[in-house]
């Protein structure tokens, strides 16, 4: 099958879907070895804001339940913590522990290294062009909003 001939939708998602399978991978090698991919969601969220279980369970558009098990779970991996609210004791947050914040940066080097080689296989332009074209699907599919607003739903995967 000449890949070249699928739609820019499916070739967009097999594409994101392989570059996170490579990224997830490579984190594991690192010795993060309990990262999923849901995993990168919550991350996302914890890297603008300190939220309860209920926030955050708004923003991924998962139940609270869902939203605690997640937690639960980064907390059992050392990756993020739970803290009093500084103006009501009886709430809540959540937040990235230093060891939450490596795997955030070691993800971050993996990606901009996955760029780079992909930057020496294709064209000059070509990276750019596949930049633009990228950001002017989720432009046209409204999922530009969600992107910058880090408000991605998990929508079961992972």
């Amino acid at each position: 099958m000449d890949l070249r001939l699928l739609d820019v939708t499916t070739l967009s998602a097999l594409a994101g879907d392989a570059a996170s399978d490579y990224v997830l991978e490579h984190l594991r090698t690192l010795g993060h070895t309990g990262v999923r991919l849901s995993h990168g969601y919550v991350f996302q969220r914890l890297l603008a804001t300190e939220p309860t279980v209920g926030e955050l369970a708004e923003s991924l558009a998962i139940t609270q339940q869902g939203a605690s098990k997640h937690v639960a779970q980064l907390e059992a991996l050392g990756w993020v913590d739970r803290f009093g609210d500084a103006h009501d004791a009886r709430v809540r947050r959540i937040r990235l522990t230093a060891a939450g914040r490596r795997v955030v940066e070691d993800a971050r080097r993996v990606r901009a290294e996955l760029d780079e080689r992909l930057s020496r296989q294709v064209r000059d332009g070509d990276l750019a062009a596949t930049r633009r074209t990228l950001v002017a699907l989720l432009e046209l599919t409204g999922g530009d909003v969600r992107a910058r607003d880090r408000r991605v739903p998990l929508d079961g995967r992972g």
